[in-house]
This record gives structure tokens, C-alpha cells and sequence, in this order.
């Protein structure tokens, strides 16, 4: 049995129906994800005293609940549904080792955290450098709960695939990788995305 010849959804099916196969093709298919979310809390892990195989078995619950959770009318596409679920996953993984609650967003989700591979903080890899960023505004804006419902409107399903992974923090190429996109296409996604959210904020301070 081939998963290439099954659509996610098809296999989804067979998951809800008990079929062990299914959701290990799908495991196949995405473990990929695991290794692009293991790779952000890495440094974090290793501060906490976590080991790798630590994070891996948490991050097999994360997959795991992903599949047990997953909606396809009311959720994600199922690659960016999976990356979310295992990355709250290692984030409480984390928080728990550390007993603390908001150190670990600090270290790995901040605007401010510095990705190794371009020596850049990342208010600045989704900025065009402009002063007054419009991603950077949305997340000190006091409002934030009220943006986002603006923001899903605006959006198209796939930019805000993408825009849900950028704000978790993945970069270009991981986000590429999971929705198995090329990085000129984020590229273009966040281009348009950025221009949305700013009218959105404009409207907002002339209402």
C-alpha cells in the first residue's frame, strides 16, 4: 500500500476507522515535521537537561494528538495542523522541565530570538526593514485577539497557512518544507500578507 496513492484526507478516513496502516503513512508522509520543530527548541532543550529522545517522544504525542484532533472543516490543512499540535507540545514539554511558564516563548517564539542560519533576530528575517513593520505591530498590539479575526477574514486559506507558521516562528525554508511550497512562494505569500495586514492597521487607526 502506497500513501503517495491516497490524498491526506482519504488517509484521515482510514485513521477514524482504526486503520493502523493509515496512520502510519501518514507518519511517513509528515515525520518530517518532528525534525523541523526538534530543531527550534534544541537550545532550549539542552538548557532544561532535555535530550533529544525526549523531545522526539513528546513530539510523537503532539503527531499523534494531531491525528486524534484533527477537523478537517474547522482546521488547518493537515501538515500545518500537525506542525502546530507538535509544537505546543514541545513548548509545554519545555515549560514543564523548566517550571517556569514563560521563559521558553521568550528563548524561542520572541520577535527577538536570533536563527543561527542568517544571524538574524526574527522581527527582522519578516521585516522590510520599515519602521513601523505591520507583523511586528500585531503582536504588541493590545487588541491581538480582535486582529487575528480580522487578519483569517482577509486572508486567503493559504496565506493564512502561512501566516500561522510565521507566527510560530518557523522561517522560510521550514515553512516551505511543510507546505511543501517553494521559498519564493512563502516569499510572495508574506509579501501579500504584510500588505493586507497593513491596511488592516490603517483602517483601524482612521476608525
Amino acid at each position: 500500500m502506497n500513501y503517495e496513492e491516497y490524498s491526506d484526507g482519504e488517509l484521515y478516513s482510514l485513521v477514524c476507522e482504526q486503520d493502523e496502516d493509515a496512520k502510519d503513512m501518514l507518519y511517513t508522509k509528515y515525520k518530517y515535521i518532528i525534525d523541523i520543530v526538534i530543531k527550534r527548541y534544541a537550545y532550549s532543550a539542552m538548557k532544561y537537561g532535555l535530550e533529544y529522545g525526549d523531545l522526539y517522544q513528546e513530539a510523537l504525542v503532539g503527531f499523534s494528538d494531531a491525528l486524534t484532533s484533527f477537523d478537517g472543516e474547522k482546521n488547518s490543512a493537515l501538515p500545518t495542523f500537525i506542525t502546530l499540535c507538535v509544537d505546543r507540545k514541545l513548548q509545554n514539554t519545555i515549560r514543564k522541565a523548566a517550571r517556569i511558564k514563560n521563559q521558553v516563548l521568550l528563548d524561542s517564539l520572541s520577535l527577538d530570538h536570533v536563527y543561527e542560519d542568517y544571524n538574524l533576530p526574527l522581527k527582522d528575517l519578516i521585516s522590510d526593514h520599515q519602521k513601523n513593520d505591520p507583523l511586528n505591530n500585531i503582536t504588541k498590539d493590545e487588541e491581538f485577539d480582535e486582529l487575528v479575526q480580522f487578519i483569517e477574514k482577509a486572508l486567503s486559506p493559504s496565506e493564512y497557512e502561512v501566516y500561522k507558521l510565521l507566527i510560530a516562528g518557523l522561517s522560510y525554508q521550514d515553512i516551505a518544507k511543510v507546505l511543501n511550497r517553494s521559498t519564493k512562494q512563502i516569499d510572495n505569500a508574506i509579501q501579500r500578507i504584510k500588505g493586507k495586514v497593513k491596511d488592516i492597521l490603517e483602517n483601524r487607526q482612521l476608525n
